[in-house]
């Protein structure tokens, strides 16, 4: 089985300006194909450190993959470190200093003259095309690994990897190993991790073939299940019968798979009955709306929303009564029931979502604490409301409030 090492590189990921999303990017896709990420190392912009990092990774594992210090600024150091790795001189790749300078073209731009040094590549290596940037990637081996070196924009190394590297992994690997995987994502919401982990019971055991890993965010938990077996065919059957019984165990709490976002199944169901959907959002500041809208074509099913942040924007726009807010506060259940039910009848849609609360740090009190929220969801003339509290930081208050919106709207579909 072939093995695979994740170096990130920069100064950023390491004094927290930048999170690095692009190391669990590459070991899901890499896994996908059978090929596990047995190490990965951040290091900063050091030649020598970087060098010492390559010189493990090397060591570590059949396959190196590299993302950052691409660019073209003296704090750019992974062409360098790599010659220096290679033990040999970096040297100027005409073709790529032409893709670089057709790059500044099209946009009307000239190439700065310091963007020539990207067009540098260790001697012996080749250069992989950067369908999205200036800086191109590297492709090159050492004591018989091979070693990939991507930009560390995340749009960009995607890309380069499914275009250029992905491929040429999956054409070694299958010559290579003696086992072939298959591995798809159960999508869930409504229960905490460990209620989903005691549902499941004896899935979740570390020797089973199919393996089944949790991870949880924003209250989405991902069930990913992996088989492993000689025959692609028995792997992929391993797993969709795991997937089959899991979704008769867990039930409601299982909204899709894969990539499927709480916001497309939602969308799915509107479109597949001719259904219309409207916000009234508070706390949210209209990230609700920004989700349902986030799908293509969501004109077929998104009618409009109100972000009615003060207790006078709710009154003039949504026509809640005053004296209802005057009596229960902003934040209550009566209030998200007059949201619903006024953009429901406002906007002509069959179904509306109310949402306010407390999104914090500030406004808290001990009846109304931070991460207060009351939902609520109007269909056909009836309207629930529905209470949470998200003990959490005001973004993730906000992101699980919406995602708990979309959720209750999914299972009244």
């Amino acid at each position: 089985m072939k093995k695979a090492t994740i170096i990130s590189i920069g100064n950023e990921l390491l004094n927290g300006q930048i999170v690095d999303t692009n190391a669990s990017w590459l070991s899901e896709n890499l896994f996908s194909i059978g090929i596990p990420v047995v190490s990965g190392y951040t290091v900063g912009d050091d030649i020598n450190r970087i060098k010492r990092v390559l010189e493990m990774s090397i060591s570590d594992a059949e396959m190196v993959f590299i993302t950052g210090g691409l660019g073209p600024t003296e704090d750019d150091l992974t062409r360098d470190a790599l010659a220096k790795t290679l033990n040999v001189e970096l040297q100027l790749n005409e073709a790529s200093l032409n893709q670089i300078s057709e790059f500044f073209k099209k946009r009307a731009l000239k190439m700065p003259e310091i963007n020539a040094i990207q067009a540098y590549i260790p001697q012996g290596a080749e250069p992989i095309r950067n369908a999205l940037g200036t800086a191109p990637g590297i492709r090159a081996e050492s004591k018989g690994k091979l070693i990939f070196a991507m930009p560390g924009v995340p749009a960009e190394m995607e890309k380069m990897f499914l275009d250029s590297i992905f491929p040429d992994v999956k054409n070694i690997t299958k010559k290579s190993r003696q086992l072939s995987y298959a591995v798809k994502k159960l999508k869930c919401f409504g229960a905490g991790e460990s209620a989903v982990a005691e549902l499941i019971g004896d899935y979740m055991k570390r020797e089973r073939n199919p393996l089944i890993n949790s991870t949880v965010h924003h209250g989405i938990i991902t069930l990913h299940i992996i088989a492993a077996a000689k025959e692609k065919k028995t792997a992929q059957k391993l797993v969709k019968d795991d997937q089959n019984n899991l979704r008769d165990i867990l039930k409601e709490y299982v909204f899709g798979t894969d990539e499927q976002t709480l916001a497309e199944v939602v969308a799915e169901k509107l479109i597949a009955q001719n259904k219309t959907i409207a916000t009234a959002e508070s706390c949210t500041g209209g990230l609700l709306a920004k989700l349902l809208t986030d799908i293509p074509g969501a004109s077929a099913y998104f009618i409009g929303g109100w972000i009615t942040y003060s207790n006078k924007a709710k009154a003039e726009q949504l026509s809640v009564p005053p004296e209802l807010i005057e009596r229960f506060g902003a934040v209550s259940e009566e209030v998200a029931a007059e949201m619903a039910t006024q953009a429901a009848k406002k906007a002509k849609a069959d179904y509306a979502i109310g949402i306010t609360g407390i999104a914090g740090p500030n406004g808290g009190t001990e009846q109304k604490p931070v991460g207060l929220v009351y939902i609520s969801v109007s269909a056909q003339n009836q309207c629930d409301v529905k209470r949470f509290i998200f003990p959490s930081d005001r973004n993730s208050i906000r992101i699980r409030t919406a995602n708990t919106a979309l959720n209750l709207l999914r299972l009244k579909l």
